[in-house]
């Protein structure tokens, strides 16, 4: 049977609006098209750990609004499990207004909604942690969510991996429940104080990281990416792929490290299968 893993985070309707270039302050961009796409940090690393092998529990929440049966039916389809995704009336759910240039990069907007209103509750039933793997969390969701899914985690000794996205100061108490850290350039940065420009630089801040996590993985976009742990240390270098979009790229590649790490791969040849998958991804239109 393929190894189960709990993801708690959120859920976002997506609109993808593509230009030539992002606007700056003040200035008005027509835009070449439109579409809605499935999304949020948590839902995106849910779908990636599925489509990688794992049985996937996702707990998060909708609202009342035309936005939620999009949301349960895409990861339904993905094959995730969604007993645990609330259904809140009165309450708008998440969504994001990304804007995608030529080159394929983007920035983005995101109305949080229904993700800040889950129930701490709905963490204590047992089904969701029986046999579990791996608990997956992002800086999506509420401060008070995390920490308490971290905390049952561990009490079942279950590894607790975070995303760090977007970047926010983390409690001593919650840094101490986490195994494994997942952050980009940006985010290496706000949270050890290092630029990261370069793979070189990717590696010192993952060096740094763990001083204070076990397992740190540090993200530097087309560089590649670096690692460290109490055993080794490395960096891969990116794979060259014809870009199409990044959209995505780093919850890809978060599903499928999950899923590598759940199976007791390697620290680096869980890193490379990601990779790998993350390459494949931002050279795929994604819609």
């Amino acid at each position: 049977m393929p190894n189960k893993v709990v993801v708690v985070g959120s859920l976002h309707y997506d609109i993808v609006v593509e230009s030539t270039h992002r606007p700056v302050k003040g200035e008005t961009v027509i835009g070449k098209r439109w579409y809605p796409k499935f999304g949020g940090k948590g839902g995106n690393q849910a779908v990636a750990a599925a489509k990688a092998g794992c049985r996937v529990f996702m707990v998060s929440a909708v609202g009342s609004d035309n936005f939620a049966p999009f949301l349960l039916e895409h990861l339904n389809k993905s094959g995730v499990n969604t007993d645990f995704v609330q259904k809140i009336s009165g309450v708008g759910s998440g969504m994001s207004v990304a804007i995608m240039d030529r080159e394929g990069d983007y920035g983005a907007v995101v109305v949080s909604g229904s993700n800040l209103e889950i129930d701490i509750n709905r963490l204590d039933n047992e089904t969701l942690w029986d046999n579990a793997k791996m608990l997956i969390l992002q800086n999506e969701v509420s401060d008070s969510i995390n920490l308490e899914a971290a905390k049952r985690a561990s009490r079942r000794h279950i590894p607790v991996c975070l995303n760090a996205a977007p970047a926010k100061k983390l409690s001593a108490e919650f840094t101490k429940l986490i195994d494994i850290l997942i952050v980009n350039a940006v985010e290496a940065e706000a949270m050890c104080g290092l630029s990261v420009n370069s793979l070189d630089s990717a590696l010192q801040a993952a060096l740094k990281l763990s001083q204070d996590f076990s397992r740190v993985i540090v993200t530097a976009g087309g560089d590649g990416v670096a690692y460290a742990d109490k055993e080794s240390n490395g960096k891969i270098a990116s794979i060259k792929v014809k870009l199409v979009s990044t959209l995505g790229a780093g919850d890809c590649f978060v599903g499928h490290l999950c899923t590598a790490l759940s199976e007791n791969n390697t620290l680096r040849d869980a890193v490379a299968y990601a990779n790998q998958k993350a390459a494949e991804h931002v050279s795929t239109v994604q819609e």
